[in-house]
Formats: C-alpha cells, structure tokens, sequence
C-alpha cells in the first residue's frame, strides 16, 4: 500500500538544524530560568481519572490544580509530556500514516501558570523562545486567537508586532465552531487560545482559504504551539462557569517543532521517526526507493511502535477491553501493515528496540521495563499471527465455493468486475467478530480469489454491535460528569479533608457536606444548617472536615464504620465505602439514620477489626512483592492489586506458571520476613527523593509532591499511601492459595493472612484428617504410601477394562490430562482413537471432564465417517468460548458438517485421513477465540 509522497519546502539557511533531544532540552531550560519548576511526565495512565483512557493531553496531571480542587507548591510549571491520543474527542488513530503531523504517541511540551501570570507573558515569551532561542524568522510566523479575545489579539499586534494579513480570529464555541477555544473533553477546564503557525511557504499554498487554522488540507501552514488561557469549567448542562482564579496551559508537539526546526517534509522524516524506518528498511531489504513507495506502512509501523512501547512501560497490556484493547488494536495494526510489506516474520520487538534507544534518556522508565516492554510485544504479535493464520483457513473455506477462479496473489479489489462474486457481510463479520480478523485484509485475501466483499452489510452488523455496547454509556457519562460538577463545587468551597486514620481509628469532626441523590443540600436552602430527616434509611454521601476512614487507593479497599452524634453517641450514618473523587476531599458512602445536619460535630469510628486485617493484608502485599522479585526477578513489577480485609491479590507480568520451587521459595521467604518482626517505617519525602531511595511507584496511582514511602526495615520500600502494620510480626501467617494466568503476559497471586491464614491451616489439616480416615490408614504420614497403592491397583483394574475392549484403544483419561496443552493458560486436549462408538467417546469425554476440570477437549472418532466431539468448560463458555464454533472450524476440514451449543458440539465427516489437520484446526480457532478482541472497534 503506498502512501502520500510529501513535498518539502525549501531549506531555510537562517534556521539552524537541531536534534529532537536539544529542542526538548532547550524548552525546559528556557522555562526553568523564569521561575518554572520541572515536573516529570505523567504516566500515560491518567490517576484517579475515569473519564480518559490515557493522558491525552499535558493538562491532565494539572486538571484538578486547575480547577482549584488541588494545590501544589509552585505556580508555574513547565513539563514534556508523553501523550496517546486514540480515542474520545481527541483520537488521532485513523490519522496516523495519512497526514503529515498525526501521531497517536506524541511529546507535548508546555509551560503552565495557576494564577500567577496570563496572556501576556505566555505571548511573549512564547515568540522569544521560537524566534530567538530556537532562530525561527519571525516572518515565517502566523498567529490566530479567538474571534472575542481582543486582549490576546492587542498583544499579538501591538507588542509584538505581528502583521496583519499573518494573523486570523476564528471561533465561536457557542454556535458549534470551536475554532481556538480549547476543551480537554466535553466537560471540564476550558477556554479561549492562540495558535502559533510555521509559514512552510506561500509556493504551498492550495487557493485563498489556506490561512493559518483555516489550514488542515493545505501544507502551507503547520501548527506548532498552542496557547490556552483557562478561564472557565464547563459542567455536563449549563453554560461555562468561571475558574477560581485564570491559568496559563501551554501545549507544543516536540515532533512538529522538530519538523520545523529539522525542515523535512513530514514529521515521520524527524530523527525521532528516522531511525526506525531504516531499522524496518533493513529487515525488509528496501533502497529509499521503496520506501517512498510505501511510506505509509511505514509510517504507521513507526508511530505504533513508539505508542506501544511507551504504553506497555507504563503498565497496559494488550488485552479485550479498556487501554489493554487499544494497546492490542495498535500492535495488530502494526503487524497488518508489516505483512503488507511483505513482513511475516516476527519484527514489533525489533522496531520497540529501536524505540527504547532512541527515548529513554528521556524517559528512563522504557530502559528499566525494557524487558518486559519486549516480552509483551514478541507474545502479542505471535499469538495475533496464530490469529490471522486461523482466519485465513476459515476464510479460504468460504471463498473456494464462490469462484473457480485460481488465486492470485496482488490481484486488487478495484480491479474487480462489478459482477465478480460477492462475500457476504455475515462472514466477513463473523471472521471480524469470532477471530478479530482484519476487514481489510478479508477485502484483500478476497481479491485474490476474484471474490468481491459485502462492505455495506459488514459495516451495518458492526454498527448494530456498536450500537448495542454503547446503550446506557452517555447516561453513565453524563451521571459522572454531573457528580464530578458537585464534588467540584464542595470541594471548592472547603479546605481538603484532613485524613488522621494512620494514627488513630476514631476522631470528632464537623460535617462539612451532605450529598444525596447527586444534589448538594447545602445549595438546597439558604441556611446554616440544613437537617435530613428520614423515618427509614436512605442512601446518602457525608464529606467531614477531618476523618480517620481510609479512602480506596493503592489497591487498598476503603474503610467501613459508622458516624455518631458526638453528644448523645447516636449512629448517624452507617459507612458502607470511603472514597476520594476529586482532590483531597474524602467522601463517605453509607446509610442515613435519623437526623443529621451541616455543621454539626460528630465522632467517626472506623472497624477497627476490619481495617486490622486490611493493614495485614497490605503489608503482606509489599513483602510478597520483593520476594517474588527476589525468586522469578526484578520484571515481576506490581501491575495491579487488591487488598481487603479477606484476602489479597497481586497481578504482574509473566508468561508461565510459578514452579513449585519458586512458590515454596516465595512463601517461605514471606514467613520468614514475618517471623523476623521487622519494623514497617513509613516516611513523607520528595518525589525525587524516593526515586533516589529506589522506592516502587506504580503506574496507576496518582503522587503528588510529597509522597509516601513505606519501608520494611532492610527488606523493602514502595511508594504507598495505604495502611500498615506497625511491624511484619502482626501479618500473622501466610499462605498463597492460587496463583493463574488472567490474560496474555499477566499473572495473578492471591493469598491470605492473619486468621484467614490460620482459618486455611485448619481446613486443610481437617481435610487430611478425613482423607486418612477413607483411606484406612493411621495417620498422616502414611497417606502417600496408600494413595500411591491405591493408584497402583485403579491404574491395573483400567488396564484390564482396556484389554476387555470395553474403551478400544483409548488412552487413560487421567494421562491424558497429564499431557493437555497450556494455550495461554486454558487447558487444552485434542484426541482422536478407534472408540466403539460415539456413545463410547462421549462417556470418554465425560471421564476426562470430570478429570480435567476448567478447559476444552476436542475427541474424534477414527472410522470411516470420522466424526469430531467438543466440549468446553462452563466458565470458559461464560468467556466466549464457543464448542459450535469450534466444531465449525474443524468440520470443514475433514469434508464434514456440525453444529451444537457453546458448552457441546459435535460433527461427521468424510475424510478419515483429515482427522489430524481437523483437530489442528479447532486449536487454531480455540486460539482466535482466547485472542480475539471482545471490542466493538475493527483492526484497521
């Protein structure tokens, strides 16, 4: 697929070429000597975020500082941001490889004021830094601003001198044109900007209408820097309100400015893209030539190499729904362009190498996880090829009746005769849907075989599918945003909650808020106080001045207790969940009793029992952190977790099972840490200061400035805001009771402590004293010997059975469980034998479910009319996993025809000597289905 073949504009001796690492550098350092502090990146996880799949912007570390929920200790900021944009109001993904300057992962620099200073030192000191730092020509600039800000237009005109005809106002947000008015999405901070244009040059210009932001077709202009002035909050209905004080959010694209600076046509022609394509280049054997050819692939191999290697660094790993489906749509996009080059080997792992190399100066963190950044790309990219090879069979089955022309390979789809046969939509949705089969590439292998595709009837079953998973996500939407507007509001007019609950479980207060049903009654009646009188119990939501709950975060569940009159000692409130939905206020979810108002002082009273066994539980989570880094290495990085006062839970990165060495291992080294009593030290410090310490931050948490380190003296330490144990000693005992794979590359532990921990001591003690007792043995230690006698004589009574020709010649069930296949941790038999009948390999089949437990067999029946049986577990049928459409895969193979339910099917063929390749193809298709993507989206 070639691509568009870019005019550069001529080269501009007065602009001096300058590599992506100096102009990144330069920009912080010029900020940094007008007062503005470095604040690292944020991850591209938004924290404590539900409205954004990724950090799409600068803003979005800053969005609660600008608007006035949080506070930091500078007022002026400047920062280079790793941006991804794919999706919601700003989703570059469709762009990428067609226009010059889109890219889903960006770099945005921006300088930042909250409060402090406005228009006129962000305009001015904008113009320096491009004109005389970085030598672009000033005539060479153009500016926009919006159609009602004469302030900012004043400046451009009279204080620096900008000319007319290279300035423009354009907007007016009110009537749809958001032409210079800025919104990070639909609702929150917003307001009126000016855009800095690059001139590339007047011998570019496509007619009159191509002026500076009326420019997205024309090359003539690129934007380089974008000026947002923050004066307003846009709630979910109503109109725009005005910000506590105005702030300054400055947004410039390294990659543009790059291009610019470096003056090469396109962005991708940077030193930021280059090195990638000649690595692409080099395994492809392309000259230049063939390049320019298909720059598009490449481009778009380019981009998503950068996007997937920056998003697995911060923790997303490819999977079915959320940030992992877009990390997944990324790397198959990027592997459907590398085979149309002409690429089927593996090659993202080379490419993200590249990737690595060139940034993590900048960003460290891709050095640090280069590993495990690699591991995930290589086993996406394998199984996504399991993916396509499994489609392609199912595909070619349905195109070989269609057509008896012979297949030829580039022959292409608008080089067919209108009355070439068709592919109907349904299939090509189906091999979309059931194998996350690219439509593209079925419009592609279908012209090979001169078979046109039912576009149109794809695109409507996709858009019914779209329609069904988007039912009810507006309403969610619009709840969420309305809920944010009062939390907004309460925290506004109050200070942040003071959270006392790492020194005590109980402490008097005020209450500061009362929320119900999303309604802030302290707007309710003009009053000072206002009073809820219920006769029954009514859900409701208290914010205090100062509380000793614990408000979820860390993977640490929230506190639970109750809310007394501090008078009388009445139960006001029952907690049920703390939470903290925007900034430092602590929200409080629970029951209403009674009579309670604002203003009043009450007592707060948190379980204490409860919140001790999360605390055990918590620190047992940090200590079985570093001991699993210490058994399987330092990759084994807390991806996610869950403490409760039950039980936790501790996802990272890994492709294969713990031995029963490293479990032992582990959990001896945890009750070891136990028994040893260390002290568990928790300190606040810097941010840079924990990083120097060598303390664990995690992607998904939000740190401020001040951070929390918890150590376990000499063991560990981890940024954490959770609660703790006073010392290892009060985890109790420890025990892992599961540990599973829960999606390609990922892990799960789960564990107990404390009295769950000795509460599973003594179910298993009892379970072995009864398993003793069946036996007929006298205790425990001779068990073994008896279950292996035992064995010894089922194993010789099926022999028996065997011989007598009651099974044919079926292998034992229990060996042949013994020998299933791991596909990505689903369990996998696939068999064929002489059985008597298919009644005889049914029975079979059951023996082996009872035996096998969670997974998919599939048996054959070797005769003259081969017949397949599938069967697949219920909890894999509640996944996805289809046996009908297993069967389906295989049938075709061997001449035959099936069908069934998900949890059974089976089919009858005609080619006995198939029989193999027919189970092969039910692996293959039970592969698709454990990869295929359960998203709504097509892999373009």
């Amino acid at each position: 697929m070639s691509g568009p073949s870019p005019g550069a504009p001529a080269k501009d001796p007065r602009i001096r070429y300058l590599p992506s690492d100096e102009i990144r550098r330069r920009f912080l350092d010029f900020f940094v000597e007008r007062g503005h502090t470095v604040v690292p990146s944020a991850s591209l996880v938004p924290a404590s975020d539900q409205t954004l799949l990724f950090t799409n912007s600068g803003m979005v570390q800053f969005k609660d500082v600008l608007r006035g929920v949080e506070t930091r200790s500078y007022r002026r900021a400047v920062d280079a941001q790793r941006c991804l944009r794919v999706a919601g109001k700003h989703n570059d993904f469709e762009e990428v490889g067609r226009k010059p300057g889109s890219h889903t992962l960006f770099e945005m620099l921006g300088n930042w004021s909250f409060g402090d200073y406005f228009k006129r030192e962000a305009i001015h000191w904008a113009w320096e830094l491009l004109t005389e730092h970085y030598g672009i020509p000033a005539e060479r600039l153009g500016v926009t601003t919006y159609r009602d800000d004469q302030e900012a237009c004043a400046i451009w005109r009279d204080e620096i001198g900008v000319a007319a005809e290279r300035m423009a106002a354009w907007g007016d947000i009110d009537r749809g044109d958001d032409h210079n008015f800025w919104r990070m999405a639909d609702t929150g901070p917003c307001g009126p900007c000016s855009e800095i244009f690059f001139d590339r040059g007047p011998e570019l210009a496509e007619g009159p209408e191509c002026v500076p932001d009326h420019a997205d077709d024309c090359p003539r202009w690129r934007e380089i820097w974008n000026l947002v002035f923050m004066e307003f909050d846009q709630p979910a209905e109503g109109p725009r309100v005005p910000l506590p004080f105005k702030s300054v959010d400055t947004g410039m694209g390294l990659e543009r400015l790059t291009g610019v600076i470096q003056q090469v046509a396109t962005t991708y022609d940077t030193d930021l893209f280059t090195p990638i394509h000649e690595k692409m280049r080099a395994l492809l054997g392309h000259d230049p030539s063939a390049f320019e050819a298909e720059r598009f692939s490449y481009q778009v191999i380019a981009d998503h190499s950068r996007a997937m290697t920056f998003a697995i660094a911060d923790g997303v790993l490819p999977a079915n729904e959320g940030r992992g489906y877009v990390v997944r749509r990324i790397i198959r996009r990027a592997v459907r362009h590398g085979r149309l080059l002409g690429r089927r080997d593996p090659f993202l792992a080379e490419t993200a190498t590249v990737v690595i190399g060139l940034m993590q100066e900048a960003y460290p963190i891709l050095a640090e996880r280069r590993d495990a950044i690699l591991g995930t790309i290589g086993r996406e990219e394998a199984q996504f090829s399991r993916t396509l090879d499994a489609g392609t069979v199912q595909l070619e089955e349905a195109l070989i009746p269609l057509t008896g022309a012979e297949r030829t390979v580039g022959r292409r789809f608008e080089d067919l005769p209108e009355d070439s046969p068709t592919l109907s939509g349904e299939v090509a949705f189906r091999l979309h849907d059931t194998y996350g089969f690219p439509i593209d590439l079925t419009v592609e292998l279908a012209a090979e075989f001169g078979v046109r595709v039912d576009r149109v009837g794809f695109e409507g079953l996709l858009g019914e599918q779209r329609q069904r998973s988007r039912s009810g996500k507006k309403q969610d939407l619009a709840r969420q945003a309305q809920m944010t507007a009062v939390y907004d509001e309460v925290a506004r007019r109050s200070s942040e909650t003071s959270f006392v609950g790492y020194e005590t479980t109980s402490a008097t207060a005020t209450v500061v808020a009362i929320l119900r049903d999303g309604t802030d009654y302290q707007d309710l009646e003009a009053k000072p106080e206002i009073e809820l009188r219920a006769e029954t119990s009514a859900a409701a939501e208290l914010v205090l001045d100062t509380t000793p709950f614990y408000a979820e975060g860390g993977g640490q569940i929230g506190d639970q207790g109750v809310i007394r009159d501090a008078a009388s000692g009445e139960v006001l409130f029952t907690v049920s969940d703390t939470q903290r939905p925007v900034g430092g206020m602590i929200v409080h979810r629970g029951l209403l009793h009674g009579r309670i108002a604002v203003g009043q002082p009450i007592t707060a009273e948190v379980d204490a029992a409860r919140r001790a066994s999360t605390m055990r539980n918590h620190t047992g989570t940090h200590v079985l952190h570093r001991a699993l880094r210490n058994a399987i290495g330092e990759g084994a990085r807390q991806a996610g977790s869950l403490v409760t006062p039950d039980s936790l839970r501790f996802d990272y990165p890994g492709d294969r099972p713990l031995t029963d060495e490293e479990r032992r291992a582990i959990e001896g080294e945890v009750r070891s840490v136990i028994r040893d009593d260390k002290p568990v030290i928790p300190a606040f410090m810097t941010m840079q200061e924990a990083i120097d310490l060598g303390a664990d931050a995690f992607f998904d948490e939000k740190y401020g400035e001040q951070v929390r380190v918890v150590m376990v003296d000499g063991y560990s330490r981890e940024l954490c805001g959770g609660t703790h144990c006073r010392a290892t000693g009060q985890i109790g005992g420890f025990h892992i009771t599961g540990e599973r794979s829960i999606g390609s590359g990922m892990r799960r532990i789960e564990a107990v402590t404390g009295e769950a921990a000795e509460r599973l001591v003594e179910q298993r003690f009892s379970t072995l004293e009864r398993a003793v007792n069946a036996a007929g043995v006298r205790s425990i230690d001779a068990l073994p010997e008896r279950v292996e006698e035992l064995q010894a004589r089922v194993k010789d009574l099926e022999r028996r059975i065997r011989e007598g020709g009651g099974g044919g010649s079926a292998v034992r069930p229990g060996d042949l469980v013994r020998s299933a296949e791991s596909l990505d941790g689903t369990r996998f038999i696939a068999y064929a034998a002489p059985f008597e009948s298919m009644e005889t390999l049914k029975g079979y089949a059951k023996d082996l479910r009872g035996v096998l437990g969670s997974g998919v067999i599939a048996l054959a029946l070797e005769a003259e009319e081969p017949q397949l049986f599938v069967t697949v577990s219920d909890d894999l049928v509640r996944q996805g996993v289809s046996a009908g459409v297993l069967v389906q895969s295989g049938a075709p193979v061997f001449e035959g025809r099936g069908g069934g339910r998900a949890e059974m099917a089976q089919a009858r063929g005609r080619r006995r000597d198939r029989v193999p390749s027919a189970l092969e193809a039910i692996r293959q298709a039970l592969c698709a289905q454990l990869d295929a993507s359960a998203s709504d989206e097509p892999v373009l």
